[in-house]
């Protein structure tokens, strides 16, 4: 079953159990892909539905800082719930120890540990872990590998 198949089933599901916050969160996804498929003018295959996912928990995890400065946990509260809702449909996420061993793989690979090589290591590293990590987190890690280095 394509990712988008498997939305659609938990939105009915979601619907049959009243849940307003997993259906609110799912709406909004299904619009975000809808939107991303009328740009690109095709139907969207699962890599790409697990990017419009990555950005819709992005802008989630985003309003929670804003929230959270606000001082309304309520309103972060729901969007923390969402985060979860729409987890599910990421692959698997990579530990640390995973991610730092990609990132030794790809700082190996350079003539030098001098960190003007940080954006093809991080190039690198995105390309390899596609959807299983949080750019981030990649980004933190490569940085503590450059500085951890020198």
């Amino acid at each position: 079953m394509s990712l988008k198949n498997q939305i659609l089933d938990d939105m009915k599901k979601f619907m049959r159990e009243k849940n307003e916050i997993a259906l609110g969160a799912i709406r909004m996804l299904r619009a975000e892909i809808k939107n991303a498929e009328i740009d690109k003018k095709k139907e969207l295959d699962d890599d790409e539905v697990i990017q419009v996912v990555q950005s819709a928990i992005k802008k989630r995890k985003d309003a929670v800082e804003q929230y959270e400065k606000a001082g309304r946990a309520d309103l972060a509260e729901k969007e923390k719930k969402e985060i979860e809702i729409l987890s599910k449909y990421l692959p698997e996420q990579l530990s640390e120890e995973e991610l730092k061993k990609i990132i030794e793989e790809e700082i190996g690979k350079l003539e030098s540990k001098d960190k003007k090589y940080f954006g093809q290591v991080m190039k690198g590293v995105m390309s390899k872990v596609k959807g299983r990590a949080d750019g981030k987190l990649v980004n933190k890690l490569v940085n503590e590998a450059f500085n951890g280095g020198n």
